[in-house]
C-alpha cells in the first residue's frame, strides 16, 4: 500500500480534501466525539489551527486526492508533553486500503522522531472495531475502558478506551 499512498505535512491546499475527508465521518457521529451539525469553520480550528499540532494527508501520488488525514500534539502541556496524543480519518471511499495503517505508521514515526516517548488515545469509541484492531496491531494496549461515555447514534451509550504504547 504504500506505494499507493504518500504522506506528508498538510497544506493550506489541502484543506479542501481534509474536509472532503473529515465531513462524512464527523456527521456520522459513530467515532469522534465532535458535534455532528459541526461547521467547516470549526472543523478546520479543531483539526488543523493548534500551534503544537502536526498535521498530515495521505494523498493519491498520482492525482494527489487527499485519502486521510492525521494529527499529533502533546497529550498534556508541561510534564506531560513527552506523551503525544493523535486523530485519524480515512475518506470512507478509501476504506480498506490500508491508509489508516501507512498514516498511524508516519504518525509513530514523527512522534518517535519529535522526542515523544509514548502515544496516548484518549477516546477511541469501543465500537469501532477496526480501529482497536489496527491500534492493538501497532502495539497500543487498552488501558481502561470509561463506560457509556459516548453516546452512538445506533448502539446508544457504548464505551471509550483509553489506549496507550511506548515510542
Amino acid at each position: 500500500m504504500s506505494d499507493q499512498v504518500t504522506v506528508r505535512p498538510a497544506t493550506r491546499e489541502d484543506w479542501p480534501g481534509m474536509w472532503h475527508t473529515l465531513e462524512p465521518v464527523l456527521r456520522a457521529g459513530e467515532t469522534y466525539t465532535y458535534p455532528r451539525d459541526i461547521t467547516e469553520n470549526q472543523a478546520r480550528a479543531a483539526w488543523t489551527e493548534s500551534p503544537a499540532a502536526r498535521v498530515l494527508v495521505a494523498v493519491d501520488p498520482i492525482d494527489g486526492a487527499v485519502l486521510g488525514t492525521a494529527k499529533y500534539l502533546p497529550n498534556h502541556p508541561g510534564a506531560g508533553a513527552h506523551v503525544a496524543n493523535a486523530s485519524f480519518v480515512v475518506d470512507p471511499e478509501a476504506s480498506g486500503r490500508g491508509v489508516g495503517r501507512v498514516l498511524a505508521r508516519a504518525v509513530l514515526d514523527g512522534a518517535r522522531a519529535d522526542g515523544y516517548r509514548a502515544m496516548q488515545f484518549n477516546a477511541v469509541v469501543e465500537t469501532n472495531d477496526r480501529a482497536v484492531r489496527l491500534w492493538q496491531s501497532l502495539g497500543f494496549t487498552i488501558l481502561a475502558t470509561v463506560p457509556e461515555a459516548f453516546d452512538h447514534p445506533t448502539a446508544g451509550l457504548v464505551g471509550l478506551h483509553i489506549m496507550h504504547r511506548t515510542l
